[in-house]
């Protein structure tokens, strides 16, 4: 976490109002620009400004195995379990509160390794929201693993072929539908429109219960193996003629998905040409006939024997769009599923004053303390030479000096004026300064620029534990309260490292 950290989060933004239209590349952003609750929501109201969507990155493989203890037998989520030819597994790296999907191929799968890290690049670029994102690799001798975002409410075939409580309404089955043709649009526009073996085992519910296309697909299990491991009665017939998967091979896997959602079983193409007569009997009828009329025709579109004669994808989300009429309802209580949510993580080190106080949020107390401290942790940050006492530099420090005195005085809009005008400057760069107008910032109900400044800090001192912990109440003042535990975590581990520091460095010398 922190400024250093944050440089690496990418933002997908959805477009409301058109389906397809897809945003310009977003710059890097700061990290709490991913939190704030009302940038980008979609229909949904589902915040899609997701910390989890990270620069793609190699993992090494003993923080996979220590993530998945060891590859145990009691973290696989494959829906084969063990007898997958390539195992997947749930796992949380160390220190990280987020769980996930890891997935192992076989020895054999990709002998060159360089290839393997380009088509994993080449996926881990992908970012939607539509998308259980590839966020990383290992390629550790022979052994060849992808990293995912792991979605905890199952998947699209375990609702529709073995629900327990309750089937799928007919809105929620639509909302799959068009989430993941969604997904397949974004893939294509972005050059990547080959999906391997799409089918319901594939589309996954996040923790919001929303729908997302399982990114392993986007890969083939091996360099030369299969794109299809389904029953042969599934496959695109051209497949099965050439061995080749084309984008139009993806459209009419995504037809037998639809006819999943419309049956509610999984039935064969050849199957599903009776119109009405498929409808699932657990709807119990309640379900518009000219949707499901409209999704029975998109259907067979798709599963037409020619390639050339079905639909693209932007197709698929321009047929799907309108038939999207409960935007309101959220996808985890059409689901019939309680959201999935982490408890906030409690601090597992005793904490300091400056902890204590932060963890309770008492700005008076982090006041107190911020006028006690002065500017001794700023020590070593600095070094001028004779020459950079100019008339300039002590104009800067009279600014300083005239905001530390209306800090102390509790006079912050004139502190937050003041210790701006020294920051603006920047000949001198103090992180005492930016915790204290972070502070002020706070104080005056602004956590946004509260939490700028105190990674500001962090990238000027990155082992003081006070920016850590001013930070914790900034995220807490933005409703992040999971992220504001961990950062006080983090603080207390770095203090109680210096400590440990300090109580070496006086046993040496009393030696």
């Amino acid at each position: 976490m922190g400024c250093c950290q944050s440089s690496l989060f990418t933002r997908v933004k959805e477009t409301e109002n058109n389906p397809l239209e897809k945003e310009p590349q977003q710059q890097p952003q700061p990290y709490h620009q991913f939190h704030t609750s009302n940038n980008t929501s979609n229909e949904t109201g589902k915040d899609f400004s997701d910390p989890s969507s990270f620069t793609f990155s190699e993992f090494s493989l003993s923080d996979l195995k220590s993530a998945t203890n060891n590859f145990s037998s009691e973290y696989i989520v494959s829906e084969s379990g063990e007898k997958a030819p390539n195992l997947v597994y749930k796992g949380r790296l160390q220190n990280q509160k987020r769980w996930i999907a890891v997935k192992k191929f076989s020895k054999a799968a990709w002998p060159d390794p360089k290839q393997f890290v380009e088509e994993a690049s080449g996926v881990g670029k992908l970012r939607h929201a539509r998308l259980a994102n590839l966020i990383g690799y290992c390629c550790d001798g022979d052994e060849r693993l992808l990293v995912a975002e792991f979605m905890p409410n199952d998947t699209l075939a375990k609702h529709l072929f073995h629900w327990e409580n309750q089937t799928i309404e007919w809105a929620m089955r639509l909302r799959v539908a068009l989430y993941i043709a969604q997904a397949l649009h974004y893939c294509t526009s972005e050059g990547r429109p080959l999906y391997h073996d799409l089918n319901a085992y594939r589309v996954l519910f996040d923790e919001e219960g929303d729908p997302r296309l399982s990114c392993f697909g986007l890969m083939k299990n091996s360099r030369d193996g299969k794109s299809y491991s389904t029953n042969l009665a599934y496959t695109p017939p051209e497949y099965l003629r050439n061995g080749r998967v084309t984008p139009e091979s993806v459209i009419y896997s995504f037809g037998t998905v639809l006819l999943d959602l419309l049956s509610g079983k999984h039935i064969p193409p050849s199957h599903g040409k009776n119109n009405m007569l498929l409808m699932d009997s657990h709807l119990e009828g309640k379900f518009s006939t000219e949707e499901a009329t409209v999704v029975v025709n998109l259907a067979s579109k798709c599963l037409q024997y020619e390639p050339r004669e079905r639909p693209n994808t932007k197709d698929l989300v321009t047929t799907l769009a309108p038939l999207h009429t409960k935007p309101e309802v959220r996808s985890h209580i059409m689901l019939g599923i309680p959201k999935q949510e982490e408890a906030p993580s409690t601090p597992q080190r005793p904490l300091s004053a400056m902890g204590e106080a932060c963890s309770r949020m008492d700005l008076t107390a982090i006041h107190q303390i911020l006028v006690a401290t002065h500017y001794r942790d700023d020590e070593g940050t600095n070094e001028l030479s004779f020459q950079e006492w100019t008339q300039q530099m002590r104009d800067m420090l009279e600014a300083r000096k005239r905001g530390d005195y209306a800090f102390r005085d509790k006079d912050f809009k004139t502190a937050i004026d003041n210790y701006s005008q020294f920051i603006d400057v920047g000949t001198m760069v103090s992180p005492t300064v930016f915790a204290r107008r972070s502070l002020c910032y706070l104080l005056c109900d602004q956590p946004d620029p509260a939490l700028r400044d105190a990674m500001q800090a962090q990238c000027v001192y990155p082992d003081w534990p006070t920016t850590f912990y001013i930070q914790s109440v900034a995220l807490a003042k933005l409703n992040m309260h999971k992220d504001a535990a961990d950062m006080l975590n983090e603080a207390a581990a770095l203090e109680e490292k210096r400590q440990r520091g300090a109580r070496d460095n006086q046993h040496w010398w009393s030696r």
